[in-house]
């Protein structure tokens, strides 16, 4: 492949992944912004209500803030989003490349290998859009001090209040999640081949030719597999960042100091249970979420291979 060649092709899985990430925020968006107030409501906070469950939550922020509540930092959700998977896609595929040089296929430390630098290049990109993103969710009716109207507002009055050092708060959770993605893609490379030799078996007995595609059902199912497992061995890292991205009291005083410092009041006052708040919203958004992501993300990725060769 040519060096033009392999750039196109790493702009294709941008577009693809940046696509991806699009449709798939869109319609998940109320269950991102009930996680997060399960995340950081660890008993002792006063301007955010008290919810029984997932549907209790979505009924009451529905009843008490309308349309507005449920899609509280949508535009960040969705301009981080859009940019995360793009680049992702962009940063993992060139790792890939990279490492392919001299191989035929690579290993499962390698797959690892190229999402976990994918991830890490990404967080230090999109960690202020997450800030801001987790900021406005958490405003509601009870908040004292004067909320913030949008994402410019939000960015011009932290930099403002609390300086440019405050956009990367949650950067070192936020750096570990890295490993969410290195084990989802992981998974699902591992997935994939498990799927090629099966159906490629199957379709050897049937008709005596292995040259099969995955459909969108494969698609669906490695994506969800793949992101539960992830999601699991991840999740208290959510959380920790969650709670240190929070805007401080009126007097500047931050809820956590940082990283280590949530660890410890969490285990203090809610043991384990506390680093798992919020993940069954979690589940229900990002498990179906993953399913559609993968099923766009191969099909767009499909019909450009598809373009490419009829050029």
């Amino acid at each position: 492949m040519s060096a033009f060649g392999s750039v196109d092709w790493q702009w294709q899985n941008a577009t693809a992944g940046a696509l991806a990430g699009l449709a798939t925020v869109t319609f998940s968006h109320p269950l991102d912004v009930v996680r997060t107030r399960f995340q950081v409501n660890d008993g002792r906070i006063s301007n955010l209500p008290t919810y029984k469950n997932t549907p209790h939550a979505l009924f009451t922020i529905a009843r008490t803030e309308g349309f507005r509540g449920l899609y509280a930092g949508f535009y960040p959700a969705v301009l981080g989003s859009t940019i995360s998977w793009g680049l992702y896609f962009f940063f993992y595929s060139k790792a890939k490349q990279r490492y392919l040089r001299n191989r035929e296929e690579l290993s499962p430390g390698l797959h690892l290998a190229s999402a976990a630098e994918a991830g890490a290049l990404v967080c230090f990109c999109t960690n202020p859009i997450w800030l801001v993103k987790t900021r406005l969710q958490l405003q509601t009716p009870q908040h004292q001090t004067r909320p913030y109207s949008g994402l410019y507002d939000a960015l011009r009055t932290i930099l403002k209040e609390e300086g440019w050092r405050a956009l990367y708060k949650g950067l070192v959770p936020g750096l570990f999640l890295v490993t969410h993605g290195a084990i989802q893609f992981t998974a699902y490379e591992e997935l994939r081949k498990v799927f090629i030799d099966f159906k490629s078996e199957e379709n050897e007995k049937k008709s005596g030719k292995g040259d099969n595609l995955l459909d969108s059902i494969d698609y669906a199912t490695m994506g969800a597999s793949s992101k539960l497992a992830a999601i699991l061995m991840t999740y208290p890292f959510q959380v920790v960042r969650a709670r240190l991205q929070q805007r401080p009291s009126a007097g500047g005083i931050p809820r956590y100091m940082d990283s280590w410092h949530v660890v410890k009041e969490t285990v203090r006052f809610e043991g384990l249970r506390g680093f798992y708040k919020g993940i069954t919203a979690n589940l229900l958004k990002n498990v179906p979420a993953a399913s559609v992501t993968f099923i766009v993300y191969e099909n767009v990725l499909n019909m450009l291979k598809f373009a490419r060769r009829n050029d």
